[in-house]
């Protein structure tokens, strides 16, 4: 089926509002959760509501929670995100960093504790938005691992994600947005959810022998995600454990620590205003001729054009804006039973159907 950005957002931010949210802050997630589906990321979209939901009725998740400050040391800052939405507490570290930055030229801010912060590049697109650079490293914990280390069988790690973005005058900004595993997670569950198989690569079954079924991800004994680039994702990924978890978090997935079956993000974010640096003009010149020199390479044969990151997501965008956002049985079939769950009647939820 396909339905339109409007009624979805409206679905999305009903669901979580039933579930306990206040209007505003259900708003600001089914925003961040359906423009991620707008990209083309359709991992880091609605697919992942039903789980708010079950963490809210879980205790969880706090759906009234907002940030609060633990330490302040000027350019450096650790926020606890007291277990609310992600999307309303890390846009909230993020809007602070970049008053730091403004202030001091960098900003180090350390965000713990928040719940799913969903699509890592919609902060570095704020960032962007206010002409700063800005640099993420995140973790993942509160759950089982799902990532296999390289040359590994075995689920050591999350599929931690790294994100960079630059600003770019009068366009939009280069967005670096990655899992360090070969995919997010979120992607193998669409995919399961689709009843398709999943593309060589990505994972392997409980023997570390490589599979296409994305069915071993969900049944015993159970297989894993690959990291991306074999060592050089792992290494990323280790790194986004150690710098988001057990510099900023405190907290990663080695086994001292619960997993409840929640979902916690830490991250540790650098903003950087381009002005302290060789200026803006400069950056700006630098950023465009380079993007220019990259548009002008010669395709390789069966591709159309060579891209910036950040230039899929825009087409997929404009693409479904108009046709709308297209989502497979299973995936409105969660939508729906959490819904239900939430306390939202049939008939009510029928009206986001049509």
């Amino acid at each position: 089926m396909r339905i339109s950005t409007e009624k979805l957002l409206l679905f999305t931010s009903d669901m979580l509002v039933a579930a306990g949210a206040a209007r505003n802050e259900a708003t600001q997630t089914a925003e961040h959760l359906v423009l991620a589906n707008l990209k083309g990321h359709d991992s880091h979209g609605v697919v992942m509501a039903p789980s708010y939901v079950g963490n809210i009725k879980r205790g969880f998740l706090d759906p009234k929670a907002h940030s609060k400050i633990v330490k302040d040391a000027g350019g450096v800052v650790l926020i606890d995100g007291c277990a609310g939405f992600g999307q309303v507490v890390g846009r909230e570290a993020t809007a602070f960093g970049i008053e730091r930055a403004r202030q001091n030229g960098i900003a180090c801010v350390g965000l713990r504790n928040a719940h799913h912060l969903g699509r890592i590049g919609t902060y570095g697109e704020i960032c962007a938005e206010a002409n700063m650079v800005s640099i993420h490293f995140v973790n993942v914990v509160g759950h089982e691992p799902l990532v296999a280390p390289f040359a590994g069988a075995e689920r050591r790690l999350q599929t931690n994600p790294f994100c960079a973005v630059a600003p770019r005058r009068n366009a939009p900004p280069i967005v670096l947005d990655m899992a360090t595993s070969f995919v997010a997670f979120g992607k193998v569950k669409v995919a399961f959810n689709a009843g398709k198989k999943i593309r060589d690569g990505v994972l392997v079954d409980h023997n570390g022998v490589p599979t296409n079924d994305p069915n071993v991800m969900f049944s015993e004994p159970g297989g894993a995600v690959q990291p991306f680039g074999l060592y050089k994702g792992y290494g990323l990924a280790l790194m986004c454990e150690l710098f988001g978890g057990a510099l900023v978090g405190e907290w990663t997935m080695q086994p001292e620590h619960e997993r409840t079956g929640t979902v916690i993000n830490n991250m540790l974010m650098l903003i950087l205003n381009p002005d302290v640096f060789g200026g803006t003009e400069r950056f700006q010149h630098e950023i465009t001729a380079m993007v220019d020199y990259l548009h002008e390479t010669q395709p390789a044969r069966g591709a159309d054009r060579v891209r910036i990151p950040g230039e899929p997501e825009r087409e997929a965008m404009a693409e479904r804006s108009v046709n709308g956002i297209p989502l497979d049985d299973r995936t409105w079939s969660e939508l729906v039973d959490a819904a239900k769950s939430a306390g939202m009647d049939v008939a009510e939820i029928a009206n986001y159907s049509g």
